[in-house]
């Protein structure tokens, strides 16, 4: 008898249930195994769900493509994938010391971000990453389709988006939206087949070289611009603004400059 009660444990469990003590005692203890165990399963599922979340993307940018006139038969001809490389954006070369398995590392470090000036910032991001992986389809030695990733800022929120361009580093081919908060009806219209549809064909520079993208108010008058959305004005402004962004001089453009002079 005495050595039970010189045991805390053995005490605790002798105390009456209705103790308030031994109540709050066991309401703590339960709650810290079930947050040990939720942060162990979430520990284990991470890379499950990183699989995932590559699986989905894979199968976007594979639907992308096999949409694009022509594309679908080149994909089968080739195997019926895509290769992937990760670039540095500041000169739009592939990267030396980054691979795709280890880019999200990479880039959870903050030293591998860039802090864009508020002037040159159009797609409201406020930093860059200094790396980005992107997707090529050959045809022979030539490139024939660069599928690249963007994100910019809509009316509810981020939008992540995919954009196909053709071997001439000037033709869009296609448009995929991978994520958006926009309002169903109005914004949210941006994921419909029947708006992307005005993507293809775009030109995007004109014969002197400057980068003329553009969302129209409405229909789109000229070869430069795709359909606006009625009454999703900023969504449709973010879109423009994401993708001027992106193929200028702080994103992809080192890197279509580079391919369109075979440097890739």
């Amino acid at each position: 008898m005495a050595d039970t009660d010189r045991n805390p444990w053995r005490r605790f469990l002798a105390l009456p249930n209705e103790s308030r003590t031994k109540t709050l005692a066991m309401a703590f203890l339960v709650s810290a195994a079930c947050a040990l165990m939720v942060s162990g399963a979430t520990v284990l599922l991470r890379p499950i769900q990183a699989a995932n979340r590559a699986a989905e993307e894979q199968a976007r940018i594979e639907s992308l493509v096999r949409g694009v006139p022509g594309m679908a038969d080149l994909l089968e001809q080739s195997g019926g994938s895509l290769s992937t490389v990760v670039i540095a954006l500041e000169d739009g070369r592939a990267a030396e010391d980054v691979t795709a398995a280890t880019l999200d590392a990479t880039l959870a470090d903050t030293q591998n971000w860039t802090t864009l000036e508020q002037g040159a910032d159009l797609a409201g991001l406020g930093q860059r990453p200094d790396y980005a992986q992107i997707f090529l389809l050959r045809q022979g030695e030539a490139i024939s389709l660069v599928l690249l990733p963007m994100t910019g800022q809509g009316y509810g929120g981020r939008i992540d988006a995919i954009l196909a361009i053709e071997g001439d580093m000037n033709t869009v081919a296609g448009i995929a939206i991978t994520q958006h908060s926009e309002t169903p009806g109005l914004g949210g219209r941006i994921e419909d087949p029947s708006w992307q549809a005005s993507f293809p064909g775009t030109q995007l520079h004109d014969d002197a070289g400057n980068l003329r993208f553009a969302t129209a108010r409405g229909e789109a008058s000229g070869i430069h611009q795709v359909d606006g959305i009625t009454g999703a004005t900023r969504t449709t402004r973010g879109i423009s603004n994401m993708v001027n962004f992106w193929l200028g001089p702080d994103g992809y453009g080192p890197l279509l400059r580079a391919i369109e002079r075979d440097e890739f």
